[in-house]
Parts: C-alpha cells; sequence; structure tokens
C-alpha cells in the first residue's frame, strides 16, 4: 500500500468515526460514546477506533467538530451568498429551520448541541468549554448580521442586536425540544411566526 493510499485510507477510516458518533451522541449524548459501540457499528475493533484518538475525551471534541462542520453546511453556507444584513439573516434562519424540521440523517436525535449543552451545561472541562464555544461563535455571527440590518435601516435604530440573537436563540432552541419531545408537526411553522414577529418589531 503507497503512503499516499494509506493515509487517504486513514482519513476516510477517521470520518466514518466521527460521521458515527455524531449520529449516536445526537440519541444518548456525547457520554453515550463508547469504542466498544463504535466498533461494533462500524466493523472495526476497540484498538482501531481508539487508535485514532487516543481518549473519549478526544472522540466527544471530534464528534463535536464534526457536527458542526455539518451544521453550518445546511444552515450557514445555503445563505452565505446573500446580501448581508436582513436578507442573508432571513435566509440562515429559514435554513435553521429546515435543519431542524428534516436533518434525520446526521442527527437521527436532533440537534446534538442542544443534546450537549444539556449534557455538559453544569460541568467543567474541554468538552464543556468546546460547547459553550460553539454556542458564542454561532450568536456572534446572528448578531454580526442584526447589526449589518440595523446599520442599513432594515431593522429599526433602537433593535438590540444582542437581545434578538438571545430571543432568536430560544426560538429555535425551542422548537428542537417541539420537535423532538412533543412530535409537533406545528412547531416549524409556529417557529416561522415567532421569528417574523421578532424582526418586524426589531
Amino acid at each position: 500500500m503507497s503512503p499516499r493510499k494509506s493515509v487517504a485510507d486513514t482519513r476516510r477510516t477517521r470520518e466514518r468515526i466521527i460521521d458515527r458518533s455524531v449520529a449516536i451522541a445526537s440519541v444518548d449524548g456525547l457520554e453515550g460514546l463508547t469504542i466498544g459501540r463504535l466498533a461494533t457499528d462500524l466493523g472495526m475493533s476497540k484498538a482501531g477506533v481508539l487508535g485514532h484518538f487516543g481518549t473519549k475525551e478526544a472522540l466527544q471534541l471530534a464528534a463535536l467538530d464534526g457536527a458542526s462542520a455539518i451544521f453550518m453546511r445546511l444552515v450557514w453556507e445555503p445563505a452565505a451568498d446573500a446580501a448581508p444584513g436582513l436578507t442573508r439573516l432571513t435566509a440562515v434562519l429559514e435554513a435553521w429551520n429546515r435543519y431542524l424540521e428534516t436533518e434525520r440523517g446526521a442527527f437521527p436525535g436532533g440537534c446534538l448541541f442542544t443534546t450537549a449543552a444539556v449534557e455538559f451545561d453544569a460541568r467543567t472541562g474541554a468538552v464543556r468549554d468546546a460547547v459553550a464555544r460553539l454556542y458564542r461563535f454561532w450568536r456572534r455571527r446572528l448578531v454580526a448580521e442584526l447589526r449589518i440590518a440595523v446599520a442599513r435601516g432594515e431593522l429599526p435604530a433602537t433593535a438590540d442586536p444582542e437581545q434578538l440573537a438571545y430571543e432568536l436563540i430560544g426560538a429555535y432552541l425551542a422548537l428542537n425540544q417541539a420537535i423532538q419531545l412533543e412530535r409537533d408537526s406545528a412547531a416549524p411553522d409556529r417557529t416561522r411566526r415567532a421569528v417574523a414577529r421578532l424582526l418586524a418589531a426589531g
């Protein structure tokens, strides 16, 4: 086997492990990730799985990074070329709605970040810090678009981007819960109406 092929095979195997880890963690939490389960699911040895990450914490962090990449691909990238401000923000929020409503391949248990936040919010350590960092990153993205919208006059000058971002995130956390816990098929449209009211009120 050539060194180049070996590197490519190693990368593909690592990606398979991360993809399966994301799917498991969305249902059972990051603590539900076990080397034994991954090995069984993927037809690998435990040593083969562990050899790619070294520790369970490293595997959990890799799963978070993998989930973040999926989220950005499904929610941010479809709107990335839209005009900055309210146009792009509206496109992002609609993509976020669809992501929670329909994405059951990578996230069969719903949004992994919501699951991880509940699981780790009262803990300390690298995984908790990574979850918090991802939330802060996403909130800053929303705030940036809201500030542009205010500067362009698309939202009232009195609008508070930080407060609006806080309330928007709350709406989507509620949507994830309504879909996952209550199986509420009306929740996506309720969320659209709530978001439209928030943006209209500024």
